[in-house]
């Protein structure tokens, strides 16, 4: 026990600054910020400041990092489970579970919502706030161990930051933005038990009820293909509200490319090299859609 408590004290300053910038799932954030940028960028209005960009890019991210880090902080026991999240800085004691950092995941989302509110205005700080609450406390507390749902309403976390990002330009939310939001709601669960069909034992050995575990890898891919192919079509949608023929052309491709090889996950349930192409596919996607949408947008 005295070595455990001593481990996190002789670790270089290196790996711990990894250990900390892997706690707080700043990959998963920096992806969150540019969906909040992009939704600012797709929201007709006055061009906002460069102050302002940069207040709404760290409220976004820090709000997703305070959440991510809450995540690791309430799940440590059954990380150590689960082989993809064994070697987090909670489950392995790299850092120690203390309460403290409760204080500092608080801290930090107090801070996001706040320069969010000052800087901009209270229906971003709103949606800057509800994309944190969604993923900590409605997935992380509520939904992840009761449901197979948990993915579904988790996705909410990353439609917020889309909301955040064009309430800072224009608080009245027109069309363009609700549509990128339901985007991104529709795209969570697919990309998401995608990964989790690959890694099934492991959600099975932790007692988390992802949709594979519970219904199998058959009937779960054929979900992942239906809920791709509504996703496909939710991101033509906005062509019929603005959005120009750069944005079509990002939807079409990666749309495509995220069916084919959902259904190749369909054809081949059990292989998990296509659960985990699917998962790929999905990362493309968005990508390919983001990219599209700002581009579209500038050039407007």
């Amino acid at each position: 026990m005295h070595t455990t408590m001593l481990k996190p004290a002789t670790r270089s300053a290196v790996q711990v600054t990894r250990d900390v910038i892997s706690l707080f799932k700043l990959r998963i954030g920096m992806l969150i910020m540019i969906t909040a940028l992009v939704g600012m960028a797709i929201t007709p209005g006055p061009a906002p400041s460069w102050a302002e960009t940069l207040v709404l890019a760290l409220s976004v991210l820090l709000a997703s990092a305070s959440a991510g880090a809450f995540n690791q902080y309430v799940e440590y026991e059954s990380d150590r489970l689960m082989k993809r999240t064994s070697r987090r800085a909670f489950a392995t004691g790299a850092l120690p579970h203390h309460p403290a950092w409760l204080a500092l995941m608080a801290a930090l989302l107090a801070a996001a919502v706040a320069a969010a509110w000052l800087v901009l205005n209270g229906a971003a700080a709103l949606h800057v706030f509800l994309g944190a609450f969604f993923y900590g406390v409605v997935y992380t507390l509520w939904l992840k161990r009761r449901t197979t749902m948990n993915i579904v309403i988790g996705g909410l976390a990353g439609s917020f930051a889309v909301l955040a990002g064009a309430a800072a330009v224009d608080p009245d939310l027109g069309p363009l933005p609700w549509l990128l939001a339901l985007v991104l709601f529709l795209w969570t669960p697919p990309h998401f038990w995608s990964l989790a069909i690959a890694n099934r034992a492991d959600y099975a050995q932790a007692g988390v009820p992802m949709l594979p575990v519970v219904v199998g890898p058959k009937r779960a891919a054929r979900t992942v293909l239906l809920c791709t192919t509504l996703l496909f079509i939710a991101s033509l949608t906005p062509l019929a509200y603005g959005a120009g023929p750069v944005y079509g052309l990002g939807a079409l491709a990666g749309g495509v490319h995220f069916v084919y090889k959902s259904w190749q996950l369909a054809r081949r349930p059990e292989d998990r090299a296509a659960a985990m192409g699917s998962f790929f596919a999905s990362l493309v996607q968005l990508s390919v859609l983001l990219v599209a949408a700002c581009l579209d947008a500038a050039l407007r």
